[in-house]
């Protein structure tokens, strides 16, 4: 349990969460993620890092429960991890493939938003139920995934996309059957491990620095009212319903 890495084969490295039932990462569990990935991007050999997870979903964001026992300690520690785990992401000095399967809530939406290419099974759903877990936060990676509009629905109603759907949208590049995600993500990660390291680096910070969005500001700017949502008490009022409906995640 845990976060975990493995390389199999030259020049790719995958970096796996399992944190059952439902991958809702605790404090420890973000930034254990964000130096997981860091940590392959300064490998020399590695050439293109899989963000993977086992069970049942790819991410169910927060330990809304750890934040419940722990107050306003786990609440900052959630928000600084979050935000470190999905600018490992984004700055990672390797391209990042994501490859998600099931559920990607919440926190899976900001390491998704920010990978630099995704793969989905096709049970994969994606969506914020910050609303309804007394949070604001990833609009800015959602907006990655699919157009302004969409974005906006989604956030507000807190209902998901499908796999198919961002598909459609150009942002995942691929939807194959579960069994078929983990050969998928690392053909893809092949292909691009295949090309001039040094070439992929450059690469990759020629694109970040293309980026219209500072992803790390506009993240932090839309954390500033999750702040303001706790310390006026709204976001405790909702946060404690949460499980009342026997969901996870956030």
């Amino acid at each position: 349990m845990g976060v975990s890495r493995s390389s199999p084969e030259k020049g790719i490295s995958v970096v796996t969460v399992d944190y059952p039932p439902v991958n809702a990462l605790p404090v420890r569990g973000w930034f254990a993620l964000a130096e997981a990935v860091r940590a392959a991007g300064r490998d020399p050999e590695i050439r293109c890092v899989v963000l993977a997870a086992e069970g049942r979903g790819f991410n169910a964001g927060v330990d809304i429960k750890e934040i419940q026992a722990a107050g306003q300690d786990a609440l900052i520690g959630a928000n600084q991890g979050c935000a470190e785990a999905f600018a490992a992401v984004y700055e990672c000095e390797t391209p990042v493939v994501a490859a998600v399967q099931g559920f990607c809530l919440g926190g899976g939406i900001g390491l998704v938003g920010n990978a630099d290419a995704v793969v989905a099974s096709e049970d994969a759903t994606f969506g914020l139920p910050e609303l309804d877990r007394g949070a604001l936060g990833a609009a800015t990676h959602l907006a990655r995934l699919v157009p302004q509009h969409l974005m906006r629905t989604l956030y507000y109603t807190g209902r998901t996309a499908s796999a198919a759907e961002l598909h459609g949208h150009g942002s995942v590049w691929r939807v194959v059957p579960r069994a078929e995600l983990p050969g998928t993500a690392l053909e893809l990660a092949r292909q691009i491990a295949a090309k001039d390291g040094r070439l992929l680096r450059m690469a990759k910070s020629a694109l970040n620095g293309i980026d219209p969005v500072d992803v790390r500001r506009s993240y932090r700017f839309e954390q500033g009212f999750t702040f303001e949502a706790n310390l006026s008490g709204l976001a405790g009022r909702v946060r404690d319903t949460f499980g009342r409906s026997g969901k996870e995640g956030g």
